[in-house]
């Protein structure tokens, strides 16, 4: 019973530190680089795919889910209509990377540039597609212009975010790997 408590206790804070690391890395991109997107959107998904990668998919999942509604509540966010859509991209991301990344077999530094090239078309493909193709013309409803620009920010610039993160994780994880005994994670 206490070993399953100390499970438990374990993977709260470490969910909470990673999502904690996210939120900061979130915020302090945003201020540095002026709210420029490949900086923030890289910096969020490496964050993502760490947090996959150190915590496991349940880890992942839940900082996949909290990142978008924390961005929006410190004013950094979208509509709260595309929040779910932006939920699945980073769901689609952390499991993708999860499931290649995580590969026992063969080079990892192999698995994890395929999970990097899959995780970012597999995002890039649910954002666009349930971003510029249904909530913008179906949900949104927004002028021309605006429409535009939404659909702008969600379409290609997510394949290269998702891409640069995954390169980033890939660094980070060599050297947290090096840092910190499996055992220890």
């Amino acid at each position: 019973m206490r070993a399953n408590i100390s499970k438990k206790a374990l993977w709260i804070t470490r969910t909470a530190v990673l999502v904690a690391m996210l939120v900061i890395l979130q915020m302090a991109s945003s201020l540095i680089s002026g709210g420029n997107q490949f900086v923030t959107g890289s910096v969020v998904n490496m964050a993502l795919i760490v947090a996959v990668m150190i915590g496991g998919l349940p880890t992942g999942l839940s900082v996949a889910v909290v990142s978008p509604v924390m961005a929006k509540l410190l004013g950094v966010g979208p509509f709260w209509s595309i929040i779910p859509f932006i939920i699945a991209g980073n769901m689609m991301l952390t499991i993708v990377w999860h499931i290649i990344g995580n590969k026992k077999t063969g080079n990892k530094y192999i698995a994890q540039i395929i999970a990097l090239l899959v995780a970012a078309v597999s995002k890039f493909l649910v954002l666009y597609f349930g971003i510029v193709k249904i909530a913008v013309p179906l949900i949104l409803k927004l002028p021309e212009q605006q429409a535009s620009a939404v659909s702008a920010i969600f379409s290609f610039p997510q394949l290269i975010t998702a891409s640069i993160g995954g390169a980033l994780a890939i660094v980070v994880l060599a050297t947290l790997n090096k840092a910190i005994p499996k055992k220890d994670r």
